[in-house]
């Protein structure tokens, strides 16, 4: 057994004490007003119930006795409890360089990366998300926020114009969502990188290990078809890109997501081509990635002594009450003064 307020144990050995020095009291008093009162009055005017002044004396004493071993919290035995957890921080790496227009994915990649990732903010729950669009280099469209209808906004704003021009890097982006992330809640703290996988910087691994390190896991998100290589359409919109004379062709490169979930102790998740309800990010973030984040939580129970103050302040409270049922009160007294006047 142990105490949360030992000092409440103190308290508890003086009312002896205090029982003591109010019996004392009580038999001096009543020797001085026998000595003030004829003898043969005694009897009438002077309080005569030594026995329910002993059996309420004992109630009051016990019942304050147990309220203050309850009040110092004894503990014995153990139950496993559940560390109320803070909420998890996910930060959503939006690929919007020109192959993400391709329409191997209805009605391209980037557009049904949206629709997916608004399906997502949806499933939060609580967490917060943040927004980074990227292609040479990334950008914070939306920090950390529980906001949906802002990151919402942020989401439909999101175009190939969204962040500088150049040769995609998955490293870039990696960095700027690191960022965007509080060191102090790592263990909270997800990226989610959804992307067709095209990589010419080749430094994404750098920043998975930098993730990995902080204990940041990247969930990374495949769009597009890996088998078959579609064309991209032209700066109208009505052509196909051409680069010297030939169309330009691209199509999913998981190779590079999958390292880069691998490296940072994430996960790698494809999604497939057809627009079904069961295959949206949202979906997969429900059915797989709150359950990395419920595991999580599960992680932080922990064995807690189990309270008992309940054991010792119920009937400390009852013996009060029983104690003051059997006090003659303010009515008894005032009649005992008209008889003796």
């Amino acid at each position: 057994m142990r105490f949360v307020n030992p000092l409440m144990l103190v308290l508890v050995l003086l009312v002896p004490v205090a029982g003591a020095f109010w019996t004392f009291l009580r038999a001096r008093s009543e020797a001085r007003l026998r000595g003030l009162v004829a003898p043969a009055l005694q009897g009438r005017l002077l309080p005569n119930r030594p026995k329910t002044f002993v059996v309420q004396a004992m109630l009051l004493l016990s019942g304050l006795a147990l309220c203050l071993f309850a009040a110092a919290r004894p503990q014995w035995g153990h139950s496993t409890q559940v560390v109320a957890a803070k909420s998890r921080n996910v930060v959503v790496a939006l690929d919007v360089s020109r192959s993400m227009l391709a329409a191997d994915v209805r009605p391209n990649r980037l557009e049904r990366a949206k629709a997916d990732i608004a399906d997502l903010v949806d499933s939060l729950e609580g967490d917060r998300c943040a927004l980074v669009a990227f292609r040479q280099k990334g950008v914070l469209l939306c920090p950390l926020t529980t906001d949906r209808a802002f990151l919402r906004s942020a989401l439909e704003t999101a175009t190939p114009e969204s962040a500088p021009r150049g040769e995609t890097d998955l490293g870039a982006a990696i960095r700027t969502a690191l960022q965007a992330l509080d060191p102090a809640m790592d263990d909270h703290n997800a990226i989610i990188l959804v992307s067709d996988g095209g990589d010419l910087r080749n430094n994404a691994l750098e920043g998975a290990a930098v993730a990995k390190k902080r204990g940041i896991p990247i969930f990374t998100v495949g769009l597009g078809d890996p088998r078959r290589e579609t064309t991209l359409p032209d700066a109208s919109g009505s052509g196909v890109q051409m680069f010297k004379g030939q169309p330009v062709k691209v199509k999913l490169e998981e190779k590079a997501l999958r390292e880069i979930a691998a490296a940072s102790d994430g996960r790698y998740v494809p999604l497939a081509t057809a627009g079904t309800a069961e295959t949206t990010l949202g979906a997969i973030y429900r059915r797989f990635l709150r359950q990395v984040a419920a595991k999580e939580q599960a992680e932080e129970e922990e064995l807690r002594a189990t309270e008992r103050f309940g054991f010792f302040l119920v009937p400390g409270l009852v013996l009060l009450l029983a104690a003051a049922f059997l006090s003659r009160g303010r009515f008894s007294g005032s009649v005992r003064r008209k008889s003796a006047e």
